[in-house]
């Protein structure tokens, strides 16, 4: 097991008021967090980025034995990486049911992955879930709570016993999830707004964000939670920009920076940047030029031994895991 994982030991890494049959690790970029729930049906909530599955699998073995189930609050590559690996192991994954319908289709669009140009392992959904269902997650009852925006797919999971809420990429301590307004229409931004308010009126103790720490005060999160949202709503030009600064630090996250004689090459080629111009009106290379030189003057990438890398705290990610196919080159999904 990596140094990574020796340190998210099981109960360090959880929240003292998170109960003693749920696992909390909390995960730097470009993983996102997990959560694993003990019991009778071992389940982990997302997978982490695919650079990262090993990892993530032996945290998972060293902390229950074995994983029977993974769920994943939507399909973007940094909730999904570890799915392949778990499922070969035998796992059942269950996800949201357009995201889960568009897998077992294998529609070129899967996960984003090659519009967003993240890599992700080829899986299969065994488990669609629908808005209210209830699964066995160790040996707790959850309901499945569809949270659109972020992505279409993007669901929460609700514990109401405890009052857990696992929120996925809707908010976090400092953040809001970002908005796809051009493959998602104008209206996702208002849609993410929905899902916030939805998520507050449930009232939970306890927020497990994607990102970031969990919050110390959920009441407060997500006031300020629903304020980004809401500015989003309102400064649609702003939202764009929003997302493409989330994506291309991304981008640099994975690759260990890119040089910087070629990075508007890289984004010209990008269809999420070609999409963000046309919203906002401006050719590629416009936006291409604009988006390196506010980073940079904004500190969120810097220049370093030749290359643009993201500023933010992130772990390492090895070139050769990045080479998996798109998902119009995945395999058929076999029954299971």
């Amino acid at each position: 097991m990596s140094p990574q994982a020796r340190a998210a030991s099981p109960r360090a890494s959880s929240p003292a008021s998170l109960p003693s049959w749920a696992t909390w690790w909390q995960r730097p970029f470009p993983d996102a967090n997990t959560l694993l729930l003990h019991g009778g049906q071992p389940a982990l909530v997302d997978t982490g980025f695919v650079g990262h599955a090993e990892e993530t699998a032996a945290w998972a073995r060293a902390q229950a034995g074995r994983i029977d189930l993974v769920v994943n609050t939507h399909w973007h590559s940094d909730h999904v990486g570890g799915n392949a690996l778990l499922q070969a192991g035998g796992a059942v994954v269950a996800a949201g049911a357009p995201e889960a319908e568009a897998i077992s289709r294998r529609d070129p669009g899967c996960c984003a992955a090659e519009y967003l140009d993240q890599p992700v392992a080829p899986y299969t959904v065994d488990m669609p879930l629908d808005d209210g269902q209830v699964l066995r997650l160790g040996d707790t009852d959850w309901e499945v709570v569809r949270t659109p925006g972020h992505t279409p797919g993007h669901l929460a999971l609700w514990q109401p016993e405890e009052r857990l809420l696992v929120v996925g990429d809707a908010l976090s301590d400092y953040d809001v999830g970002w908005v796809n307004l051009a493959l998602d229409g104008p209206g996702a931004a208002a849609t993410a707004l929905a899902s916030l308010q939805r998520m507050a009126d449930l009232e939970p103790r306890l927020v497990l964000p994607s990102h970031g720490p969990v919050p110390a005060d959920t009441g407060a999160a997500f006031a300020a939670a629903l304020r980004r949202g809401r500015r989003l709503v309102d400064d649609p030009d702003g939202a764009v920009w929003y997302g493409v600064r989330r994506i291309f630090a991304f981008a640099l996250m994975i690759r260990d920076g890119i040089p910087a004689d070629e990075v508007e090459p890289y984004l010209h080629a990008r269809a999420w940047l070609t999409d963000a111009a046309r919203l906002l009106r401006l050719t590629p290379e416009a936006l291409a030029a604009e988006l390196v030189t506010s980073m940079l003057s904004g500190g969120g990438i810097v220049l370093r031994d030749g290359r643009l890398r993201a500023a933010a705290g992130h772990t390492p990610v090895a070139a050769d895991s990045l080479r998996v196919p798109y998902p119009r080159a995945w395999p058929a999904a076999e029954p299971r």
